[in-house]
């Protein structure tokens, strides 16, 4: 079978079952990166608020079409997880930071799940492969 194709299956199959597995445990992709790109102890360099357009750039590489990060974000506010202040900026408070933390703690058995009988020598050896792949068509990983 074609690679382009291959790969294309792999990721929407993969990114389903991650979201799945996600919202089986009360949040959605979405709402995990908005909490990881306003962690100063995960993704954000400073800890400074982001407005949504900053947000979203940030995460233009991996963000799908269908995401809607203000209604996400929505979401986190009434958690109590994000705040907003008067310039329109998203913070995460130090309930979102505890969240997130827990929230993390799952990541480790959804990547079990998906790399259930799969070689570590093989998967290494796939990736190596698949970025080859991306180089030879004159794309890069980011």
């Amino acid at each position: 079978m074609p690679a382009g194709y291959v790969t294309g299956v792999a990721y929407e199959a993969i990114i389903a079952f991650i979201r799945s597995q996600q919202e089986d445990r009360g949040y959605t992709q979405p709402q995990f990166w908005l909490l990881r790109n306003l962690s100063p102890n995960d993704l954000s360099p400073d800890g400074r608020g982001m407005s949504i357009a900053e947000l979203r750039d940030a995460m233009s590489t991996y963000l799908r079409k269908e995401d809607d990060l203000e209604s996400e974000a929505r979401v986190l506010l009434e958690k109590g997880w994000l705040e907003r202040d008067e310039s329109d900026h998203l913070s995460i408070t130090p309930t979102g930071e505890t969240a997130l933390a827990g929230l993390k703690q799952f990541a480790p058995a959804i990547r079990a799940m998906l790399h259930q009988g799969i070689d570590d020598a093989d998967y290494a050896t796939t990736v190596r492969v698949l970025t080859q792949l991306i180089e030879n068509a004159g794309g890069r990983l980011s």
